[in-house]
């Protein structure tokens, strides 16, 4: 079986219908879906959407309630699985930090990287390939 792991902001706009991403996000979703893949989240997507949908968006777009972005994360952690992140996957983040060109903010990213190879997951769905480039050896972008 294969699998993917869903970047947050991949999360957030497949979520939030008001979102101009929330079709592409719905429709890269469908196909993973389709193939059979194996959906991951982690903790740290999940702190990162509560991050997201509690505070307002550009363009007006008003802050989630507390209590909807509460459900909605219950929903997630039913809908996928979750890759934890213990004491393999920060030795693995430690050998990343080491070895590809990175600093401030980037380590969220790395961190994640780190949570999907030690749980075999070599494919990302995420809106930010940029962001992922430095890791290209080591996974693949679903493109949206």
């Amino acid at each position: 079986m294969t699998s993917a792991f869903i970047d947050t902001n991949a999360l957030v706009y497949a979520d939030q219908a008001h979102s101009a991403f929330h079709q592409p996000a719905r429709a890269a979703l469908g196909r993973l879906e389709q193939e059979g893949a194996e959906l991951w989240i982690s903790r740290q997507v999940l702190r990162e959407y509560l991050a997201t949908v509690t505070r307002p968006g550009p363009g007006g777009v008003p802050a989630m309630t507390r209590a909807a972005a509460a459900a909605a994360v219950e929903g997630f952690v039913g809908a996928y699985r979750i890759a934890e992140d213990g004491p393999h996957t920060t030795a693995r983040l430690l050998d990343l930090v080491r070895t590809v060109p990175m600093g401030g903010k980037q380590v969220h990213d790395a961190n994640i990287v780190a949570t999907m190879l030690t749980h075999g997951i070599t494919r990302l769905l995420t809106f930010n390939a940029a962001d992922f480039q430095r890791f290209a050896g080591l996974i693949a972008l679903v493109a949206p």
